[in-house]
């Protein structure tokens, strides 16, 4: 039996905490990614993250809730956050929530690298 279908590595960046994301993002995963999440950006005392889901193959809201937590907790540290995501159909459903808007949507790493380091002073 499979436990989880996920898998979360993380790297630092110049000053941005990069988590990279395998799998399934759903409510059987979600303490997990939570657990990483939260990880990667408190022990790194960062307060830019890129997050990148191109290795995902399926979101569900839990997991989008995740994010927008996610999101909250960057902010609070008066801090960024996006996505990197070229996957269609994850894009579609960040699309169709309105949270492409939100969070920012870049197709590759570098892109998302660049936005922070732009809005970021």
């Amino acid at each position: 039996m499979e436990v989880m279908n996920i898998k979360v590595s993380t790297e630092t960046m110049d000053d941005i905490v990069v988590v990279y994301v395998e799998g399934e993002v759903d409510v059987y995963t979600s303490t997990y990614f939570k657990r990483e999440l939260i990880n990667a950006l408190e022990n790194s005392g960062l307060n830019k993250l890129i997050i990148s889901l191109n290795d995902v193959k399926y979101i569900d809201s839990t997991g989008l809730g995740i994010l927008i937590g996610m999101l909250k907790r960057v902010k609070e540290r008066n801090g960024k956050m996006t996505v990197v995501c070229s996957n269609p159909q994850i894009k579609k459903v960040f699309s169709i929530t309105g949270l492409i808007k939100i969070l920012g949507m870049h197709d590759n790493l570098q892109s998302a690298i660049d936005s922070l380091k732009k809005d970021i002073s």
